[in-house]
C-alpha cells in the first residue's frame, strides 16, 4: 500500500471529507478522490461510503486508519531517529500560530533560530487552534502554538505532547472618554452589561468572553464580532463599545484608547504542541528551547 495514500485517507478520517483532507495536503479534490480509489482497489474492499453530500469511513476504512496510525508513527520515528543520528539542526520545520502569537512572539523566535541554526528553514502558518491542533496530528505542520482560557481548556489528541509557555495578561479596553477609562482596575461586574467588541461566533475567545460575562448574570451584548485586535481598537476608539484585549502582540494603542487591568487578573494561558513521536528531531528540540526562554512581545 502507498504511504501517502494511507497517510491521504488519516486525513479524511481527522477533516470528515475529502475536499478538506484535499486541501489540508495541498492536492485537488479530483486527484484526492483518483488517490483513494486506488487504494480501495489496493485493499480489495469498500474504505469509504456516501454520507449526504459527504463520506464516512466503512468498518473496514477504520480498521485501515487505525493501522495508518501507527505506520504515520513509525515514519515520524524513523525521521526523528535519522536527523538525531545526523546530530544537526537542519532542513524544514512547519510552525503554526494563532495570531497574537503570530505578531508578538514568533517574529523574535524566528530571528533567534535563524541566528543559531542557520540551516533551518523555518515556516509560519497562521491559524487558529481547532485548524492548528488537527493539523499537528496528521503531520501538516511540526509545531503549533495554541492558547486557552480557564473556562476553555486546552484538549489535545492522543500522540500529542504540550507545554505551556506562558500566561498572557488581558485588559478592558475603553474609549478615551469612558468614565472607567482613568482608573488603575476595574471590576468586570462594573462594565458587563455595556456593548462588547467580541471575537467572532465559534472562536475560543469568544466563548470565553461569553461564559465570563454570563457567570455575572448578565446576558452579553455584543454589538460587534472582528477577528484583527487593531480592528477590535479601531471600534473602541470610535465609541463603538468595549473590549477585552490580550497584552501579547497588542502594539501601540490608537489615540482615543485607554486599557485598564482587571480586578481579580483575567489571562489566557499560552501552550506549545508537538507529535510525540517528532520529540527527538533536533529542530523540534532547538525551537522548543528557543520557544522556553524568549519573553513575549
Amino acid at each position: 500500500m502507498n504511504l501517502e495514500r494511507l497517510r491521504l485517507l488519516h486525513a479524511v478520517a481527522t477533516e470528515g471529507s475529502v475536499a478538506k483532507a484535499a486541501a489540508t495536503l495541498v492536492v485537488t479534490p479530483s486527484a484526492a478522490s483518483q488517490q483513494l480509489a486506488k487504494l480501495e482497489k489496493e485493499t480489495g474492499q469498500r474504505l469509504l461510503a456516501r454520507d449526504g453530500r459527504g463520506v464516512r469511513l466503512t468498518d473496514a476504512g477504520h480498521r485501515l486508519v487505525d493501522h495508518a496510525k501507527r505506520i504515520l508513527a513509525l515514519v515520524e520515528e524513523a525521521r526523528a531517529d535519522l536527523e538525531e543520528h545526523r546530530g544537526r539542526v537542519y532542513g524544514t520545520l512547519a510552525v503554526a500560530s494563532f495570531a497574537t502569537a503570530a505578531r508578538g512572539l514568533l517574529p523574535e523566535v524566528m530571528a533567534r533560530m535563524a541566528a543559531r541554526h542557520p540551516e533551518l528553514c523555518v515556516e509560519l502558518r497562521e491559524q487558529d487552534p481547532g485548524e492548528s491542533i488537527p493539523a499537528v496530528a496528521r503531520g501538516a505542520v511540526d509545531v503549533a502554538l495554541v492558547q486557552d482560557w480557564a473556562t476553555e481548556p486546552l484538549v489535545v489528541p492522543d500522540g500529542l505532547a504540550t507545554t505551556a509557555l506562558f500566561d498572557d495578561q488581558v485588559d478592558v479596553a475603553l474609549p478615551a472618554e469612558h468614565p472607567s477609562a482613568g482608573r488603575e482596575q476595574i471590576d468586570l461586574d462594573e462594565v458587563a452589561g455595556q456593548r462588547w467588541i467580541s471575537w467572532p461566533s465559534g472562536s475560543i475567545c469568544h466563548a470565553w468572553l461569553l461564559h465570563t460575562l454570563r457567570s455575572r448574570g448578565v446576558e452579553p451584548l455584543i454589538a460587534h464580532t472582528v477577528a484583527e485586535h487593531s480592528t477590535q481598537l479601531a471600534l473602541v476608539a470610535a465609541g463603538q463599545g468595549i473590549g477585552i484585549i490580550p497584552r501579547l502582540g497588542r502594539g501601540r494603542l490608537p489615540g482615543g484608547v485607554r486599557v485598564v487591568p482587571v480586578r481579580p487578573a483575567l489571562s489566557r494561558r499560552v501552550h506549545v504542541v508537538w507529535r510525540t513521536g517528532a520529540g527527538r528531531r533536533p529542530a523540534i528540540r532547538a525551537v522548543l528551547d528557543v520557544l522556553t526562554t524568549t519573553p513575549p512581545g
